[in-house]
């Protein structure tokens, strides 16, 4: 039986945590209200993980997300996600999410036409919803129609996923909207003590 690490890291949006099996990633866990809310998430979600220091490539996917939420431009690409659980729809729509790079964003409509299913964008955003990989499969860089933010299932909601776009400096290429304007990156008020 393989082993899935479980690990607690400190980022600029708050506590994040990881499961890693061998060789790629199982799960990533946003910030919740503190790190131990965090923790237990994670370890709910993946109750065969056991804490330990991590290995060298959980290390460097913990540095590559680190960076990402510090506003450097990493797009992620070559973490590895366990995709096994997943039905071929969420892996067409995790692939395509994937591909939309920092700084930049996509809509449900378009990942839906993308994937070859044009109509659905709905259960694209159905899909993004229960994404077991969050900034990795980055779908906070997902919006709704008219480039509205959308929904967004992580902790601290829709002002999570703007504060996420804002550190990436993510920028819309159609008309201004109440988010984006005149091209200006994205904002988010400052997260609740």
């Amino acid at each position: 039986m393989e082993t899935t690490e479980l690990v607690l890291f400190d980022t600029p949006i708050g506590a994040c945590a990881l499961a890693w099996s061998r060789d790629r990633l199982r799960g990533v866990q946003l910030p919740e209200r503190d790190a131990s809310a965090t923790a237990d998430r994670i370890a709910a979600r993946f109750p065969d993980g056991i804490w330990a220091e991590p290995s060298a490539a959980a290390r460097d996917v913990v540095a590559e997300i680190v960076e990402l939420l510090g506003g450097a431009p990493k797009s992620l690409l070559d973490i590895p996600i366990d995709e096994a659980s997943l039905s071929e729809f969420d892996r067409a729509v995790y692939g395509a999410t994937r591909r939309v790079l920092p700084g930049r964003t996509s809509t449900y409509g378009a990942i839906a036409a993308e994937i070859g299913s044009p109509g659905e964008a709905r259960a694209v955003g159905q899909s993004l919803g229960r994404n077991p990989f969050p900034i990795v499969v980055p779908c906070h860089r997902v919006l709704a129609a008219g480039r509205r933010a959308g929904g967004f299932s992580g902790a601290g909601g829709v002002t999570t996923k703007l504060r996420m776009l804002t550190i990436e400096r993510a920028k819309t290429d159609i008309e201004p909207s109440l988010f984006d304007l005149g091209g200006f990156p994205l904002a988010a008020p400052p997260p609740r003590s």
